[in-house]
């Protein structure tokens, strides 16, 4: 054979094998719709019956809640107004929402942030925290005693798969929210996901609710398998009463919680795991 033949030969069998493996490694590169488990990387494994889905880099919430001591609201929240919202910041601690319950008696204050990811948030915090400046605010806010009566409790969420997109801004026009968590029975999440997927948001907006976040825990947080939580928004306390009346009255609701306890086995929540709690923004929450 020609010497010219054997080098076009080889020049052509290197062109296919790279274009081979051009083609392999698009078939199989990531896209941005693979749907990925809820789970952390301290724990790893399949999803189990319990756990649903969020897609790919989605972000991560963590609901912080702070019980304040008797005649302490007013040092906590100017804390938060003069120095803590301007640091989170200024270390990529993103502010969704702060809120203080309608019940002037109940001394908490909720508060919604967001991160990339779970070492994203690791790495702001650890720079919050070592802030000089954090450091001076914190230590002249509880000069005359402790800000809180006892440490804050706090849930790392993602969103549901069926959750519409968490917004901020002026969402009620001068309304409530109102925070509410289901706990079912362990591993009975997926049943009351499908039931608020198929039927139960789009009955809340038919009766007047606006839906806001839904949430599950991550999978190492206490409660990931049992755990549903949700904001609503409406006119006024009293409006959500009648909203709800109306919506436990609906022949198209009741025909859902009956068809989906049926397939369950049972109740979807246990005994007494349905909460909630009516909000109202302050003044410096970026969602109001």
């Amino acid at each position: 054979m020609p010497a010219h033949t054997m080098k076009l030969r080889r020049f052509l069998q290197s062109s296919l094998a790279t274009a081979a493996l051009a083609l392999a490694g698009c078939a199989t590169s990531g896209t941005p719709n693979v749907l990925v488990s809820n789970r952390s990387s301290a724990n790893p494994g399949p999803a189990g019956p319990g756990h649903s889905v969020a897609t790919a880099g989605s972000s991560v919430y963590e609901l912080r809640i702070y019980s304040f001591n008797s005649g302490k609201k007013d040092d906590l929240l100017n804390r938060f107004r003069n120095h803590t919202l301007r640091l989170f910041k200024k270390h990529h601690i993103e502010s969704v929402g702060y809120w203080l319950p309608l019940d002037p008696a109940d001394q908490r204050l909720h508060f919604l942030l967001r991160y990339p990811s779970r070492e994203a948030r690791e790495a702001s915090w650890k720079a919050f925290m070592a802030d000089p400046d954090w450091q001076a605010a914190y230590k002249a806010s509880e000069a005359a005693g402790p800000i809180l009566a006892k440490g804050p409790e706090v849930s790392f969420l993602q969103t549901t798969a069926f959750s519409p997109k968490v917004k901020t801004g002026d969402l009620t026009h001068g309304g409530v929210f109102e925070l509410r968590t289901y706990t079912t029975p362990p591993g009975w999440l997926s049943h009351i996901d499908a039931r608020f997927r198929d039927h139960t948001i789009a009955l809340f907006a038919k009766h007047g609710m606006v839906n806001g976040g839904y949430f599950h825990r991550m999978a190492d947080q206490p409660g990931a398998d049992s755990t549903l939580q949700y904001l609503l928004m409406h006119k006024s306390k009293e409006a959500a009463a009648a909203s709800f009346g109306a919506f436990g009255k609906d022949p198209a609701w009741t025909a859902a919680r009956k068809a989906s306890e049926e397939k369950a086995g049972g109740s979807l929540t246990i005994q007494g795991g349905v909460k909630s709690v009516f909000l109202v923004p302050t003044d410096f929450s970026p969602t109001k």
